[in-house]
């Protein structure tokens, strides 16, 4: 695994998922972390005692990102508690499931609110933390490459993401920043499990025969994130099993 040692980093939607595996695995590696997540309860709890299991030098702080006093209050924080950021991962996002002629301004806005708008808030938020060789990740999603049925605008909230990691890229790159997408397939969460009759539909389609896990998805991330990517930037990486 990539040393992260003495390596600050920001995950938003840390309390459960992929944002959850991966800020565990950057825990591990031995940086210091700030998690971005809803609120108090039971998901941030066991999160925190998982982190102070692993001995990590962390902050979690809860922060509505959709809103631009909820990016400010979480760019404060990490400026307080870290110093500034060496790593930032924009993971916070929602599902939504809705025939294309039922979709509602009010879902539209929610799904593209958390997945595309939270990720522009927090990343300008907190750009003058991001020194020389400083990476940000953003999370998207395979669908947004293929589309979906019932998730118009789920697609195209996570296809925004590839436009504002290329453009973003080519504007950070004299600044020495690399910015690069993840695009995870369809991923298992212990709290969100698919209906048996999906899952298995779901893993007949995929290359591996497997469905995906979070800590597959935060592998990758902490590659985009490490030294052995210094040279990769506006790319997207597909974890998805080949489906």
């Amino acid at each position: 695994m990539t040393d992260f040692a003495g390596r600050r980093v920001l995950v938003t939607g840390g309390g459960r998922g992929i944002g959850r595996a991966t800020a565990l695995a950057f825990a591990r590696a031995g940086a210091t972390l700030a998690v971005a997540h809803r609120g108090d309860g039971a998901a941030s709890a066991s999160l925190t005692a998982e982190l102070e299991a692993i001995g990590a030098d962390f902050v979690l702080v809860a922060a509505d990102l959709t809103t631009r006093p909820g990016a400010q209050r979480l760019a404060e924080a990490v400026r307080e508690r870290l110093g500034g950021l060496d790593v930032l991962v924009n993971n916070l996002g929602v599902d939504g499931h809705v025939p294309f002629e039922k979709l509602t301004d009010d879902e539209w806005q929610r799904v593209l609110d958390h997945n595309t708008t939270s990720a522009y808030l927090v990343t300008q938020e907190v750009l003058d933390q991001l020194g020389q060789g400083a990476a940000i990740v953003n999370i998207g999603a395979s669908v947004a490459l293929r589309g979906r049925p019932l998730g118009v605008h789920y697609s195209t909230s996570k296809a925004a993401l590839v436009g504002f990691t290329r453009a973003l890229a080519k504007e950070l790159g004299d600044r020495g920043v690399r910015v690069n997408l993840v695009a995870p397939g369809v991923t298992e969460t212990d709290g969100d499990p698919l209906p048996p009759p999906l899952a298995a539909r779901l893993t007949a389609l995929t290359a591996l025969g497997r469905l995906g896990r979070p800590e597959d998805v935060a592998g990758a991330v902490l590659y985009l994130a490490g030294d052995t990517a210094a040279y990769v930037t506006g790319t997207t990486i597909e974890v998805d099993g080949g489906i």
